[in-house]
């Protein structure tokens, strides 16, 4: 039956699809609460309007099926803000956290508005309409693609880049005309090729609270959550990295953004936060889930449902396996790949994600399994990082089979080898041929395996070379947080050095770094910034620090070219060799050449001494099997001395030529692609902490 409110004609409406969905004649809304009894529709006229122009109330007979209320208002455009009051059970021992005093957003909508929003007032029990965040109608069908679709490269084939939305261009000398947002990104799209990346992974670009201040220091300064990895709108993209989010632009911009990325040929990796939300501990607010249906979104405890179970180390963590909260994050996903056009996603704390609805890990988790099988997301890279907060591991052991994985063990043992630690040459081998011991047994391939040396959480690579210790004061917690042991070396001084010697030896070491990484088996993933020889002072836990300790400096480009050459020309090298990108592990199979697909070496030819711990040097060929392509000698140098390595003898008329060395200054450190140097001797002299990769011609 059909009512006339004081501005539109109202009907039943539909349980789905769930959210706000425009038609042609209204608009239907649809949300999901097992336990409600009584939910309230409101709408605005604007973003800054506190009073709405409407209040809706649905009837639990006609506007309810099952576990969903709906209704339809017909005349009602795009644009439109609105927000829901629901009520229920007020009893927190039993996780019923109702409360019509509070004004709710909805979980599926696509853009919201945080113009009035006071975080405190969604704590406690007081009405908060005056300084609550409401949502906007959107309508995500008009737009024009132009064609674009998702780019589905083989993830053998793809170079990461993790990078942070606001931070790459916030810097005032990023000189861009939209500093910190989506659009910001486009006008980068030039350094991103010129590097010679071919995907970026962004930091969460999921709603969250920007305004959120997560302490004050002594000093004053306010620090808020910079990061994002604190999402209560999931559908929604960051306000804070729109121009226009007042307007309801927020998906238009993403899109821009997305379509010119993939027109540059760079697919889009977005990290999403599925294992907990920004509502906190019972002492957080109520934003949406909590107030909406607490007790099947969280864990809670059994024994007093007040209170969260933190797998996440945030305070709550979602019920990712009940079936309500599996089909809205697999909704969420359908959608950033359909709407979106997003190209794959990396999943923090992936792990949680495993976990059934008592928390312990099952063998089959169903969302997992589910993303797994998917015909929706078979070309949709996944990558997990494959342990939480709660002391849950799973490199190797993630379930499914074609999730890649954070591989945590490649950073460890690659730093611990390039530092020069000892009884680490067995473990390097293995994570350079693709971390077969991982990955081979359980049926895995060495593309299951993202290769990384740092990520935004801990040391950027030129940290790595210059501090000792976390110098962590800037965050408010007198250098408490962040990680102790960062296996780093300062290479002869904490922190800032102007002594040349020192400088010199920096770089060469992260040229040793870019060495390793460009020439392991798996997936490499790049930290923005470290091509450049960013720093963040030695500070490892950067979350709060939305200033120049984070942004990216576009000063150094130029500072540092002798840095962002050797990154451009590994990556462009790795990209044309394909013996680098394989997709299955060594076989000892010979090529035409009486080369193996890969052996290993000390200072003496077929002599690798596993059994010498003391050992710091390693060297290894991967032999082509594409009779247009090099095959590859390295030699790895970690001892504090120069030391003679013989070299391999090759057949069918081909030399041996010296593509980089990393001791060298620049330009000689790494020949352009085609320049390479002919060697004539049977051996090569590698001096202290370097590395050489040589190539047959």
């Amino acid at each position: 039956m059909t009512k006339i409110t004081k501005n539109f004609k109202l009907s039943n409406g539909q349980a789905h699809p769930l959210g706000a969905k425009p038609y042609r004649h209204g608009v239907n809304f649809s949300l999901y609460s097992e336990n409600a009894t009584a939910v309230q529709l409101l709408l605005f006229d604007a973003h800054d309007e506190v009073t709405p122009f409407e209040v809706i109330n649905l009837d639990p007979v006609k506007n309810m099926t099952f576990h969903f209320w709906h209704i339809f208002v017909e005349g009602l455009k795009p644009g439109t803000h609105y927000a829901y009051r629901i009520d229920g059970p007020q009893n927190n021992w039993e996780g019923h956290r109702y409360n019509k005093n509070k004004i709710l957003l909805d979980p599926y909508s696509k853009g919201n508005n945080n113009t009035l929003w006071v975080r405190t007032d969604a704590c406690g029990d007081a009405d908060n309409l005056a300084t609550s965040m409401r949502s906007v109608v959107i309508d995500a069908t008009k737009y024009d693609w132009e064609g674009d679709e998702p780019i589905r490269r083989p993830i053998k084939d793809s170079v990461i880049y993790e990078m942070h939305v606001g931070g790459f261009t916030r810097n005032p000398n990023s000189k861009v005309k939209n500093p910190g947002t989506f659009k910001g990104i486009i006008e980068k799209i030039p350094y991103l090729k010129e590097l010679g990346i071919n995907t970026i992974e962004l930091l969460p670009v999921f709603e969250f609270d920007e305004k959120e201040i997560l302490k004050i220091t002594g000093d004053g300064t306010v620090l808020k959550n910079y990061w994002g990895y604190s999402t209560f709108s999931f559908f929604a993209p960051q306000s804070d990295y729109c121009e226009n989010s007042k307007e309801g632009e927020h998906i238009t911009e993403f899109r821009d953004m997305v379509k010119a990325i993939h027109k540059a040929g760079i697919e889009v990796i977005l990290d999403v936060v599925f294992n907990h939300t920004n509502e906190g501990n019972h002492e957080g607010p109520t934003i949406n889930f909590k107030g909406i249906d607490n007790n099947v979104y969280y864990y809670l405890n059994p024994d007093n449902k007040e209170f969260y179970y933190d797998y996440s180390g945030c305070g709550n963590t979602v019920n990712a396996n009940h079936p309500v909260v599996e089909k809205f994050i697999t909704d969420c996903l359908h959608y950033w790949v359909d709407e979106m056009h997003v190209d794959g996603f990396r999943f923090d704390e992936g792990s949680i994600l495993s976990r059934g609805e008592d928390g312990a890990p099952l063998k089959h988790p169903p969302l997992l399994w589910g993303l797994e099988l998917s015909e929706i997301f078979s070309d949709t890279k996944l990558i997990a990082e494959a342990w939480d907060a709660a002391g849950l591991y799973q490199i190797g052991s993630f379930p499914g089979y074609r999730w890649a994985e954070w591989n945590g063990k490649y950073r460890d043992d690659i730093r611990k080898f390039l530092k020069g630690d000892p009884n680490t040459i067995q473990s390097v081998a293995d994570r350079i041929a693709g971390s077969a011991s991982i990955y081979q047994h359980s049926r895995h391939k060495p593309t299951n395996s993202i290769n990384f040396i740092n990520c935004h959480d801990g040391f950027c690579l030129m940290d790595l070379v210059s501090y000792n210790f976390k110098h962590n004061d800037a965050n408010g917690e007198d250098n408490r947080d962040g990680i102790d042991d960062n296996i780093s070396w300062n290479s002869g001084a904490e922190g800032y050095s102007d002594n040349t010697e020192i400088i010199n030896f920096r770089n060469r070491r992260i040229k040793n770094f870019a060495s390793v990484l460009l020439t392991s088996i798996g997936v490499p993933m790049i930290l923005s910034g470290d091509e450049v020889g960013k720093s963040q002072n030695g500070n490892n836990n950067a979350y709060c620090q939305n200033n120049e300790i984070s942004w990216f400096d576009w000063e150094l480009i130029e500072k540092n070219k002798e840095l962002f050459r050797f990154f451009k020309i590994m990556i462009q090298f790795r990209n044309k060799n394909s013996l680098l990108r394989r997709d299955n592990f060594f076989s000892g199979a010979f090529n035409g050449r009486g080369l193996k697909d890969i052996d290993w070496h000390g200072c003496n030819l077929y002599s690798p001494g596993w059994d010498n711990f003391e050992s710091t040097v390693l060297a290894f060929t991967m032999g082509a099997f594409e009779e247009n392509e090099p095959d590859i000698h390295v030699m790895m140098n970690m001892d504090y001395m120069p030391l003679s390595f013989e070299i391999p003898e090759l057949k069918g008329g081909r030399k041996w030529y010296r593509f980089a060395d990393t001791f060298l200054g620049s330009p000689n450190d790494i020949s352009e692609i085609g320049n390479e140097l002919l060697l004539e001797n049977n051996e090569y002299i590698v001096n202290q902490y370097s590395i050489v990769i040589l190539i047959s011609k």
